[in-house]
C-alpha cells in the first residue's frame, strides 16, 4: 500500500508541475451537438419513429476540444483556428470561453463552422449528420489572417510564461484548416516551440515536422505504412476487385463500433476514433515491405477502416472483404484474424517513428487501449474499459491533451502514457464530449485537489518546475523556513496565517546539520524526516523541501516568493533575508507565535522532568540531564 500511495503521489507531482504551462492548438476546430429524443410512435409515412426532442447541448468538438481539455487539466490553452461567422461559431466561441481557453480564432464569412449533430434516443446515437467540407478552402486572405494569429498567439504565449518556449497541438482531420502555407509556417517555426504533437488523419502530410509525439489510430497507422511499402515496393499492386457486389461497396459509416458489432456493441474508452468521426477504429497494421502482385496481405482490420483522408476518394469496404482507397492500396479485412493488434503495432513503433520523424508514437487501438514507444526504453502497453460508444466522444482529445502536457513538464514515457490513458478513461461516464478536469485526474489517483498528500517532499529542482506552473497560472507563492524540531501549536498556527497570505505555501525545513551548527550539539530533537512528514501532513502546507546552508538564501533566489514570512515579534527589517527578498520583488511579513508555545519551552520541560535531585544515585539507563529525552 505504501508503494501504490507514493506512485500516486509521483504522478500528482507531475499533474501539479504542468499547471499553467503554455500550449498553443491550432487545426480544425467544430461545434459538438447534441440531440436528446423520445420516441413516441411511428411515422404514417415509413416504418420509422417519431422522435420528441427533449434537451440539447452543444460542446467544442475537434481541436476546440483538444484545447477545452489542456484547460481542464490545468494548462494554459490558446486555440488558433478559421471558425465560420454563423450560429454554430457563436456557440463554439462561447464553449471556448466558459472553458478558459485563450479564443483566438479566426473569423471566415462564407465559410460554415464544421458540426457534429448526434441524434440520440435512449442514449442510444441513432445518427448523425456532419456539416462542414474539406472543399470548403481557406481564401488568400484567411490563410494570411491565420498566420497572423498563428503568429501573435506565438508570441503572447511566450510573453506571459517569461520567454518560456510554447508547447503546440496540431490538430487535423482532413477539414481544411491547415493548407500548405500554415504547415509550411508551422514546419519553418518548428524550432519556436518546446514540444510538438501531432494528431493527424494524414500524418504523411506532416513529416517535415518532426514532432516530439504522434497519437495516430490503428487505421491511421495502418494507413500510413500501406502507403509507405507502396512508394517503395515497385512491384506491389494492388487492384480493386473487377466487379463489387451488386449492391456496390458500401461507405464507412461513422459511429460504428469495430468489427461485427452492433451500433449498441460496446467500445473502449480513450477512442480515438470517435473524435475524428465517430467511429472506434479498426483498420490493418501491414507489415513493411511485404505485399506482391499476387495479393499477399498488407496487414489486417478487424472490422471497418477509420475516416478518409484527404485526396482519397472514399473508404469503402467491399462484400469480398476488401477495404478500398483511393489510392490503390488494399487492405485485406480477415489477414492476420486472430493476431493481438497491441503486438502488430508495437512490431511495427520503430518504423512509424521513421515515417513520422516524431521521437514519440502512442497507436491507439480502441477495444485494446494504447501502445506507447520511443526509441529508447521497451513499449508501453496500456489498458482500457468498454462503456457505450456515446460515451466515447472527444476521449482521444483528454488523451491528447495529457500526454502533452505531462512530455512537456518532462515527464518519463511511461508516466505520460499512464496519465494520458487515465485522462481517457474517467471522462468516458456519460453521453456527451469527453473532458478531464484536473480535479477528476487527481480524484482518479486518490489524491483530491487540496489534499495533503499532495506535501509530499520535493527537491530544489521539482520546487523550481512547480512555483514556475503556478505563477505562470496567476498564483501568488508564500515561502517560510525553519527547524520545526518539535511541532506545536504555535507552528500551526503560525502556517496558517501564512498559507492566508498567497495562493501557494512552500515551507523550507532546515537539514539535520544545519540544525546543528544554529542549535547545538543536541539538537535537532527529530530526525529531518520526521520533521517534513509532520509538516505535509498539514492541510495548510502545499510542498516541503528541505535545504543544507544555514540561511535559506538559495532556496530564496530559486523560488523568488511574493511573500517572505517569518515569525517573531520583531519588524520585518530586522528579518536577515528582508533585502534579498524585496530586491528580487517580494514583500515581507512577521507574525508572531502563539504565547508560551515554542520548541524550547518544551524542551526544557522534558529535561525538568528528567532532572535527579541531588544526592540520590542515578540509574545507568536514565537520560543525562542536560541531554535530549
Amino acid at each position: 500500500m505504501a508503494g501504490a500511495a507514493a506512485e500516486e503521489r509521483r504522478l500528482a507531482t507531475v499533474v501539479e508541475s504542468w499547471l499553467g504551462r503554455p500550449v498553443l492548438v491550432i487545426g480544425d476546430a467544430m461545434l459538438d451537438e447534441w440531440r436528446f429524443a423520445e420516441p413516441d410512435r411511428l411515422c404514417r409515412e415509413a416504418p420509422a419513429p417519431v422522435l420528441s426532442l427533449r434537451r440539447r447541448m452543444s460542446a467544442a468538438g475537434g481541436a476546440a476540444n483538444t484545447a477545452v481539455n489542456v484547460s481542464a487539466l490545468g494548462g494554459r490553452a490558446v486555440l488558433v483556428a478559421p471558425v465560420g461567422a454563423d450560429v454554430a461559431g457563436d456557440e463554439l466561441h462561447d464553449c471556448l470561453d466558459r472553458a478558459g481557453v485563450w479564443d483566438r480564432t479566426v473569423n471566415q464569412p462564407g465559410r460554415p463552422t464544421p458540426v457534429k449533430r448526434r441524434m440520440l434516443a435512449g442514449n442510444q446515437i441513432l445518427l448523425r449528420e456532419d456539416s462542414g467540407d474539406p472543399d470548403d478552402v481557406l481564401d488568400d486572405d484567411g490563410v494570411a489572417r491565420l498566420l497572423t494569429a498563428l503568429e501573435c498567439a506565438t508570441e503572447e504565449l511566450r510573453a506571459a510564461a517569461g520567454g518560456e518556449a510554447p508547447t503546440l497541438v496540431v490538430c487535423d482531420y482532413g477539414l481544411g484548416s491547415l493548407p500548405t502555407p500554415v504547415r509550411a509556417w508551422l514546419v519553418t517555426a518548428r524550432d519556436r516551440y518546446a514540444t510538438v504533437a501531432l494528431d493527424a488523419h494524414d500524418l504523411a502530410e506532416w513529416r517535415g515536422l518532426a514532432p516530439t509525439v504522434v497519437t495516430p489510430s490503428f487505421a491511421e497507422a495502418t494507413r500510413l505504412l500501406a502507403r509507405a511499402a507502396a512508394r517503395t515496393d515497385s512491384h506491389l499492386h494492388l487492384d480493386h476487385p473487377d466487379a463489387d457486389p451488386p449492391d456496390g461497396p458500401s461507405e464507412l459509416s461513422v459511429g460504428t463500433a469495430p468489427g461485427n458489432h452492433s451500433a449498441a456493441t460496446d467500445v473502449v474508452a480513450g477512442n480515438h476514433g470517435e473524435r475524428r468521426g465517430g467511429a472506434a477504429p479498426a483498420g490493418g497494421m501491414p507489415p513493411g515491405g511485404r505485399g506482391s502482385a499476387a495479393g499477399r496481405p498488407l496487414g489486417r482490420t478487424m472490422g471497418l477502416t477509420g475516416a478518409p483522408t484527404p485526396g482519397e476518394d472514399r473508404v469503402a469496404t467491399t462484400g469480398d472483404g476488401l477495404s478500398v482507397t483511393g489510392t490503390g492500396v488494399t487492405v485485406n479485412a480477415e489477414a492476420g484474424a486472430g493476431v493481438d493488434r497491441a503486438v502488430l503495432a508495437e512490431s511495427r513503433l520503430a518504423e512509424l517513428r521513421a515515417h513520422t520523424g516524431a521521437a514519440v508514437v502512442a497507436v491507439t487501438l480502441d477495444t485494446d487501449g494504447a501502445v506507447v514507444g520511443s526509441a529508447e526504453g521497451a513499449p508501453r502497453r496500456s489498458h482500457s474499459t468498454p462503456v457505450p460508444a456515446s460515451h466515447t466522444v472527444g476521449a482521444g482529445d483528454a488523451y491528447l491533451a495529457a500526454m502533452t502536457l505531462a512530455l512537456a513538464a518532462d515527464a518519463p514515457l511511461p508516466t505520460a502514457a499512464q496519465l494520458a490513458q487515465l485522462a481517457a478513461t474517467i471522462t468516458v461516464s456519460d453521453t456527451g464530449t469527453c473532458v478531464c478536469r484536473r480535479e477528476d485526474l487527481l480524484d482518479a489517483l486518490g489524491l483530491p485537489a487540496g489534499d495533503p498528500g499532495h506535501s509530499s517532499l520535493v527537491t530544489p529542482d521539482e520546487l523550481t518546475t512547480i512555483v514556475d506552473a503556478h505563477r505562470g497560472a496567476g498564483r501568488s507563492v508564500v515561502f517560510t523556513n525553519g527547524c520545526f524540531d518539535v511541532l506545536h501549536p504555535g507552528h500551526v498556527h503560525y502556517l496558517q496565517q501564512a498559507r492566508a497570505l498567497g495562493d501557494l505555501l512552500v515551507v523550507a525545513v532546515n537539514s539535520d546539520g544545519s540544525v546543528r551548527r544554529l542549535k547545538g550539539p543536541d539538537r535537532p530533537i527529530n530526525p529531518v524526516e520526521d520533521r517534513v512528514a509532520l509538516l505535509a501532513a498539514l492541510a495548510c502546507v502545499d510542498h516541503v523541501v528541505t535545504f543544507e546552508e544555514d540561511s535559506p538564501a538559495g532556496l530564496i533566489e530559486t523560488v523568488r516568493p511574493d511573500v517572505y514570512v517569518k515569525g517573531g515579534d520583531y519588524p520585518p527589517e530586522m528579518v536577515p533575508e528582508a533585502p534579498l527578498v524585496r530586491r528580487l520583488g517580494g514583500q515581507v511579513r512577521t507574525l508572531g507565535y502563539v504565547p508560551d508555545r515554542s520548541t524550547s519551552a518544551i524542551i526544557e520541560r522534558i529535561r525538568a522532568h528528567n532532572q535527579v535531585p541531588s544526592g540520590e544515585p542515578r540509574d545507568a539507563t536514565a537520560p543525562v540531564p542536560g541531554r535530549p529525552a
